[in-house]
């Protein structure tokens, strides 16, 4: 099977400054990715680099013809304060295809109705976009990525902010996407204990560098020991993996590790 997007040997950076070197990865059709780093660990540039908005310093990227993408931003980069509806956010997303200054027209009204569905806010879509809750604006761009009919959902830490409630709802419904329509994901977080219960692939955004694999290959004591410089544990409490991390052979308690 040819995959969807593959990196070859790639450098991403800016000007002469490299963030990431050496990344070679592909994504198939059908994979469900968790990119996971820290802050300013070149998680952004990467999937900048992914989208096609961002040039490469060197490798090649190999893309297939028919590749859609659907990216959904981080919440906070979306001006929510504009008096616009929940069906205005999502049909942003057939501007490409409805062109400037014409109307969209009942085929486009009923995709977006469609992705409404998809995430479950249908009733919402005479709501202002301000009166909704946090987790009720992320279904809403989520449905603004749907309605565009992509075959890759990109999204940018979709979680983030959220509280826990919300948080175990988005990631249910993104996982639903993917099991029930058949959509590639790429989710990019820095909550490593949050994606390793979700995704069936992980990047790990370290060190100038990306290392992906299979959750067994790379969740492991011995690996994100390796990766992090401190011990680490992974267990698991009722099916879920939940991963510690140590500050040493002191005794100190173990903290969640939140942050790759």
């Amino acid at each position: 099977m040819t995959p969807l997007i593959s990196f070859n040997d790639v450098s991403l950076g800016y000007g002469r400054r490299t963030v990431l070197q050496g990344v070679t990865f592909s994504l198939d059709k059908g994979d469900f990715i968790g990119i996971v780093g820290p802050n300013g660990s070149g998680k952004t540039t990467l999937i900048r680099s992914l989208l096609g908005t961002h040039p490469i310093q060197s490798g090649t990227v190999d893309r297939t013809s028919d590749l859609r993408f659907g990216y959904v931003p981080q919440r906070d980069q979306v001006a929510s304060h504009f008096p616009v509806t929940v069906m205005d956010v999502v049909l942003m997303g057939r501007y490409d295809r409805i062109g400037l200054g014409r109307r969209p027209s009942s085929d486009d009204r009923e995709l977006a109705h469609a992705a409404l569905r998809a995430v479950g806010i249908m009733d919402l879509e005479k709501r202002p976009l301000t009166n909704l809750s946090g987790g009720q604006k992320q279904r809403a761009l989520i449905a603004r990525a749907l309605v565009g009919q992509p075959n890759v959902l990109v999204l940018d830490e979709p979680t983030n902010g959220m509280d826990l409630v919300s948080t175990a709802q988005i990631l249910h419904l993104v996982r639903e996407l993917h099991d029930v329509e058949g959509l590639t994901v790429i989710m990019v977080s820095h909550a490593l204990n949050e994606v390793v219960n979700h995704v069936e692939r992980i990047g790990l955004v370290v060190d100038g560098g990306v290392r992906v694999g299979r959750i067994e290959e790379i969740v492991t004591e011995e690996t994100l020991s390796s990766v992090y410089g401190i011990p680490v544990e992974v267990d698991s409490i009722h099916g879920h993996r939940i991963v510690l991390a140590r500050r040493g052979a002191s005794g100190n308690e173990p903290k969640l590790v939140e942050r790759a």
